[in-house]
Formats: C-alpha cells, structure tokens, sequence
C-alpha cells in the first residue's frame, strides 16, 4: 500500500532545530481531525515527559480514500498498514493507532512501545431533539458503521431502523436532524464516547450508552503507540507514557477477539474495568458475540488478576465458543 507523507506542525514548531541529544521524532497520523488530535495529545505528552520535540507527519491510508463499508476493505487494517508501512521503511519513527483498529496478531519488526491511559470506552447516542435511546420512537432511523453496534442495537427490539454509515465525525453528526449542515436524514447517530470526547465535542451527546445495553468494542477508547522494534532509544522514551492498568483491560478484550478468530466483520464486543478484590486490583471482563439480525446473542463474564489478562481473555472466548458464538458469527457473515 502506498503512503503519501507530508509534515505537519511540530509540537516545538516546525522547522525548529532539535537540541543536541534530543532529536525530532516523526510520528506518523492519518489527517483525519479525530487521527490528528489523537496523535497531536500523543506528540505533547512524549515531549513534557522526555523534552524531545515531536514533529507530525501525515499518511495516507486505504481505509481514507474509499468510501466503502470497513468490512468490504478488509477489516481495520485498512486505517493501520499504511502506518506500519511508513514505520517500517523508516519515513517516521513512531505511529500512533486507535487501539481497536489494530489487527490481533502481531507485526513482525513492530513494538507496542505505549498503551496510555484509556478515555472512557462506552457508545455515545447523538441524538435529535435530546432524545435518549429509550425515548426514540419506533421506526426512528438510527446511523452506525459497526456490525457490533448494529446487531446489539437490533438486539434491543425497539424498531429502530439501522442505517449504515462512513465518514468522519462531523459528517455522521450532520446527519442527525437539527445537527449542523449535513442532510439530517437520521434521528440519532451511535458514536465513540472517546473521540467525541478527545474532540471537545461531549456536549452533542444525547446518551451515554450503558454497557448492559451495548457493550463497547474491544479496546475501544484506548490508544497505541508502535515504533521499531530495533529502535531501542525510542522503545524507552515512548514507554514513559505507559498506562499498565489500560494495557491490562485492552489485552484482555483483544485476548477474547483473537481467540474468538473475529475482526471488525464481526459483532463482537468486550470490555474490561478494574476493581479491587481481596488481594487487590481484579479484572472483570465481559464479552458477547451477538447476530447481526439481533435474534441471538451469547454473553459472559470473568473475572481474574491483570497478570493473566490474556488467559482471561482466552478462557471467556472459549467459554463463548462452546455457547455457539461460531454459529452467531458465520451467520452475520
């Protein structure tokens, strides 16, 4: 896949000479305003926590240029290869991803350097008139792009009728009636909570979705910051900005996706809090697999120490999968 690069402002200022020993890092970002901001917060805190300036460097991916649905590009990676190309071939040293767009299985050559603290993982309802989910009449035309909210959405059965949607987050919050410029053809969009949050946009949430209701996407809200495994230097400076507890939640989710053998195609979600137990800080994951159509879905929770997020994650995949979460999810195929 090709990248197409070109600098963005430096968080010292563009063009500004580096000092002795703390040379320029190129972190690459997709140009959207949710991928820029995401980088840009990213850039600031590596220079308040190294003093190395941090210059941002634009890629072009896949995923960007086509208008098609996710899962008819091939999945998440669309939004990540791109990067990972860049990094590779040495155009930028560090590259920052939306967690959950990250394929499961590993990159040879690539580290995951930082996992910083997780914004708050949960949907968010935009709605027209203020209107919660409950509130939503029958018939009421809801947007999202993600089998996963489609299906658990469906689950429900409130009538609501669920249209797919691309596009960035201004143009799907245009399509809510009385929300800006766009058309205004739907009656509420299903969003991130965390990019409407890391955009300063909280204020166009109608509903913050309980997770009994929808359960987030694995690592939804988390970030992940991948350098060069050989680049040692940078391997350190980025791990300063490591959040543990979030690796823990993010590893045990994609644990349960990876074992589960599913990608974005499929209506699978997971989502893991911590809690102090009697010998101290527990994790409590629960996932589900769900039909698209909503007819059917299988649910479950574990519970274990952050040291074996990724057998946590693992057995309640197996538990899911011998409750016919294989069924459920070659049906929504």
């Amino acid at each position: 896949m090709t990248a197409t690069s070109t600098p963005a402002t430096s968080t010292t200022g563009a063009g500004t000479p580096a000092e002795a020993g703390t040379a320029v890092l190129r972190l690459g970002t997709r140009a959207s305003a949710l991928a820029h901001t995401q980088s840009q917060g990213v850039a600031d805190a590596i220079t308040a926590a190294t003093g190395h300036p941090v210059e941002l460097v634009h890629i072009t991916t896949e995923g960007d240029r086509s208008q098609a649905a996710i899962a008819q590009l091939g999945g998440t990676g669309v939004f990540v290869t791109a990067l990972r190309d860049a990094l590779l071939a040495g155009d930028i040293d560090l590259a920052v991803h939306s967690y959950k767009d990250l394929p499961t299985a590993p990159e040879p050559g690539l580290s995951l350097a930082a996992v910083p603290p997780r914004e708050d993982p949960r949907d968010a309802l935009v709605a027209r008139d203020g209107l919660t989910l409950g509130e939503l009449p029958p018939g009421s035309r809801i947007g999202t792009g993600a089998p996963r909210r489609v299906a658990q959405l469906r689950a429900l059965g409130l009538g609501l009728e669920i249209v797919p949607i691309r596009g960035n987050v201004d143009t799907r919050l245009g399509r809510v009636a009385g929300m800006g410029h766009g058309p205004g053809d739907l009656d509420a969009v299903v969003l991130a909570r965390a990019g409407l949050s890391r955009l300063g946009r909280l204020d166009v949430i109608t509903e913050t979705l309980d997770p009994l209701q929808v359960l987030p996407a694995p690592a939804q809200g988390a970030l992940a910051v991948e350098c060069r495994t050989s680049d040692a230097r940078t391997r350190e400076l980025l791990g300063r900005l490591e959040d543990s507890r979030t690796r823990a939640c993010a590893l045990a989710e994609r644990s349960t996706l990876s074992t589960l053998e599913a990608g974005c195609s499929a209506p699978v979600a997971a989502y893991a809090e911590i809690a102090e137990g009697e010998d101290g800080p527990e994790l409590f994951l629960r996932a589900s697999v769900t039909a698209l159509d909503g007819s059917d879905g299988v649910r479950g929770s574990r519970t274990g120490v952050l040291a074996d997020a990724a057998a946590l994650g693992r057995a309640l995949a197996e538990e899911l999968l011998d409750r016919g979460a294989v069924e459920l999810m070659a049906a929504s195929r």
